[in-house]
């Protein structure tokens, strides 16, 4: 099973901005460097990114910065951001209802995704950016 790669990207996004800031004009040329796609996937998660409230795009003279410290950002606020569809499974529309699987499927399963989902949200809630950061200051 393979997830998207926005969550990832949008991640490496805040780290750079984070680590680089200071030093360089963190523009979408800059993070396509690090993160290795094009500018377009950049100006396009920094648009989600602005939206969340996350970073703060300078336009015309170019630049992000990140408008909330680390330790308030977490891999949730990230997925919130980025991910169209936050849904992680998908049922399948029309079982059928004549069968005991069928007609049943989404109410026997329905809870258990739900639960599921609701571990993974509250995992990616309890890892802030800072405690990420600190793994690329040690290299």
């Amino acid at each position: 099973m393979q997830f998207s790669s926005r969550l990832p990207i949008a991640t490496h996004i805040l780290l750079v901005i984070q680590l680089y800031g200071k030093d360089f004009k963190v523009t979408s040329d800059f993070l396509a460097s690090s993160v290795g796609v094009n500018p377009v996937i950049i100006r396009k998660t920094l648009g989600q990114l602005k939206r969340a409230n996350l970073v703060e795009v300078n336009q015309g003279i170019g630049g992000t910065t990140l408008k909330k410290s680390l330790d308030q950002i977490s891999l949730l606020d990230i997925f919130h951001a980025v991910e169209e569809d936050e849904d992680l499974f998908h049922f399948h529309e029309n079982p059928n209802p004549n069968c005991a699987v069928g007609k049943n499927i989404h109410a026997v399963l329905g809870g258990k995704i739900r639960d599921v989902k609701s571990k993974f949200e509250k995992d990616l809630d309890s890892i802030k950016l800072d405690s990420l950061i600190e793994k690329f200051k040690e290299s």
